[in-house]
């Protein structure tokens, strides 16, 4: 439990403790009763599972979280104080709130929507921004129960049992662990592992044997260098390595988001229980073939602290460690926890100590420790495991990499991402004699991306109550750009405002009205499409049907920041022959500001002629397409004349380089 935790009222029910946090509008003794009921159960004190409960409270109906272990905010508070944002501009509602109020912790300055942000942090400023999040909103936290039963009636969850024998009831329910464990209980379909490429039209799931994260010196894997009949090293695969773009059921690679310092008061890095330096022999070897590090990185995040991460062919990631964990009961998962800590603390030992290291390893390494204001229940450890990846739920509609690269663009968003696609390695494997890691993908986004609000809903017939804002509908590469701490608030408040529009509409989750249900996300400052609308745009896409073409067109995606799911460009030919009008419908006269969009490159005009149709005649403009790429580029404002007589007309006479045609918007002036 955090320091900030403590600071609210505890109450012990059987082997659980609540923390209650301040008027939760279910009173004390209802709380301890043996069945407890609210309007949303959140089962999992993630990131997600606060901001879900926050935005039930805000939105006037009652809530509960329920977390199986004793850590309160996920990896939020569990050392990730580096976020991983992608484009922080696009993060928004209380997810942007909780960024604004961490950097007010800082600074001292009020929280207002235009606030800074701060994406960077220290873990016990993250948990004091959610202690007074639970605390001002009476959002009632069961630390320590683990979910026992899911109990339904038809399609519909009604209560959950946990291993303490309380019940919470309530129509509405949201799975927000990293696991997914409310999800598979309740009997939602998912997937484990990485699909083939040919599952879903995708280029770079499924075995991947890249450079990322790789051995970049031969190291023999044997236990006796050059004889295969010794055996391999610790945590190297003997199974040959499959061709990349197969699917297997393996998941990327866990570690702990260590915080570390080099103030006088840090911690050394503690010598675990059962060390052995045969597990760190495979980077002895790295080293002795002329590697130096880094070994890990050193992200500062404040005060001298860092988010320390995986970096390297060997490093803190314990690699091939974690497949049984998504499925396996709180035994094993225990266990297997365990030996993640054992082996991060074990090779943090090794390089701090191991006189067969050079002594410039030794004593860089040394000069670093753990935080002793950080953790302190736990000896300046962190007490998350950092779950990159478990289960991920099969929906009616499943997050691939069409939708990060911006090839399909769903109208049912309730959120964006916006990460490189990133998965971290898989396993360890031998290839022509030597280690090599296999699974390190990252590859960019063109920008934020809409997720579609059927991946965070089951399909209707497993379960019409439940949302799943962190395991959600996703391939396991397109899960590597969404699974960041910012996009899982994103969509837990997206979740929870679905929750209460179902339970007024008393419909099913997957009946919700989108269109209302966006309008609330937008009015409690959610961004749903990038750039953000503005009031009143008329945006017409290359793809719309209000969109006509003279020669020929060429569809593309190639260069970043095009609107819609694609671009066309004129191939650089028919010059004067090729052109492209965008017609909108506009729905009354007036003046509107006109602007247009196109992707940059080198290779584009400079000087492409653009024709503005409007009330008073025609104004022609000339615009650079080498520069200004993936943002709307003003063309003046006009006065139109309602409906379709107005329109924008891209030339390509006397052009010298491609010319690209995207999107044109319209905005009252």
């Amino acid at each position: 439990m955090s320091p900030a935790l403590n600071r609210r009222h505890l109450l012990r029910l059987g082997g659980a403790t609540l923390v209650v946090a301040g008027s939760t509008g279910i009173g004390l003794p209802a709380l301890a009763a043996d069945t407890v009921t609210a309007d949303l159960i959140v089962y999992g004190a993630t990131s997600a599972g606060i901001v879900a409960a926050v935005q039930m409270r805000r939105m006037g109906r009652t809530a509960l979280i329920l977390e199986p272990g004793r850590h309160v905010g996920g990896l939020t508070t569990g050392g990730l104080g580096y976020t991983d944002s992608g484009t922080s501009a696009s993060i928004g509602g209380i997810a942007g709130e909780f960024y604004r109020r961490v950097h007010a912790k800082y600074h001292g300055n009020t929280v207002t929507p235009d606030s800074p942000m701060r994406l960077v942090f220290e873990p016990h400023v993250a948990a004091e921004v959610f202690d007074d999040l639970l605390a001002e909103h009476g959002v009632p936290v069961y630390l320590g129960t683990r979910l026992a039963q899911v109990v339904r009636a038809g399609n519909r969850i009604t209560a959950l049992t946990t291993d303490n024998g309380q019940t919470f009831a309530g129509p509405m329910f949201v799975d927000a662990t990293y696991e997914g464990d409310l999800m598979a209980k309740a009997g939602v379909a998912y997937a484990l592992g990485r699909e083939a490429n040919a599952v879903y039209g995708e280029t770079i799931n499924g075995v991947q044997l890249r450079t990322g994260h790789q051995f970049t010196r031969p190291v023999d894997p044997y236990v006796t260098p050059g004889v295969p009949a010794s055996g391999l090293l610790p945590g190297i695969s003997g199974t040959p390595v499959a061709p990349n773009g197969t699917g297997d059921g393996l998941i990327q690679a866990y570690n702990f988001r260590m915080c570390l310092t080099k103030a006088a008061d840090r911690i050394p890095f503690p010598k675990p229980a059962g060390y052995d330096p045969a597990d760190y022999e495979l980077l002895l070897r790295y080293v002795q073939a002329g590697f130096t590090g880094p070994f890990f990185t050193t992200q500062g995040v404040g005060n001298g602290k860092t988010d320390s991460n995986n970096h390297g062919a060997f490093s803190t990631d314990f690699i091939g460690a974690n497949h049984t964990y998504p499925t396996a009961g709180a035994a094993v998962r225990e266990n297997i926890v365990a030996d993640h800590r054992a082996y991060q603390q074990g090779l943090m030992w090794f390089l701090a100590n191991d006189p067969r290291l050079p002594a410039s390893i030794r004593t860089a390494t040394a000069a670093w420790g753990l935080a002793a204001d950080e953790f302190t229940a736990t000896g300046g450890w962190p007490p998350q495991l950092y779950v990159r990846e478990a289960r991920r739920m099969v929906s009616a509609y499943v997050v691939t990499e069409r939708d990060c690269r911006g090839r399909a663009r769903v109208v049912d968003s309730v959120g964006l991402a916006s990460y490189t696609m990133d998965s971290h390695n898989c396993q360890r494997v031998v290839v022509d004699g030597v280690v090599k890691n296999e699974g390190d993908v990252q590859v960019g986004v063109p920008g934020p991306y809409p997720i579609s609000y059927r991946a965070i809903v089951p399909v209707g017939a497993q379960c019409a109550n439940l949302f799943v804002p962190v395991c959600l509908s996703a391939s396991h590469i397109a899960y590597g750009s969404i699974r960041m701490e910012p996009v899982f608030m994103i969509l837990a408040q997206s979740a929870a405002t679905a929750a209460k529009l179902a339970l007024d509409a008393g419909v099913p989750v997957q009946q919700v009205d989108v269109a209302a249900l966006q309008a609330r996300l937008r009015q409690d400052g959610q961004h749903l499409q990038w750039p953000p609308a503005v009031d009143g745009e008329i945006v017409v896409d290359n793809a719309s049907a209000a969109v006509t073409r003279a020669g020929t067109w060429l569809s593309s995606s190639h260069v970043g920041g095009y609107w819609g799911v694609d671009y066309e460009h004129d191939g650089n030919t028919g010059k004067g022959v090729n052109r492209l009008r965008f017609t909108p419908s506009l729905p009354a006269a007036g003046s509107y500001a006109v602007s247009l969009r196109w992707t940059a490159d080198p290779n584009r005009a400079s000087n492409v002629p653009v024709d503005v149709v409007h009330g008073g005649g025609v104004t022609t403009r000339t615009v650079d397409q080498r520069g200004s790429g993936g943002q709307w580029v003003s063309l003046g404002t006009y006065a139109f004349a309602a409906g379709t007589a107005g329109s924008v007309l891209i030339r390509t006479e006397g052009t010298d380089g491609y010319v690209v045609a995207d999107a044109a918007r319209f905005v009252p002036a």
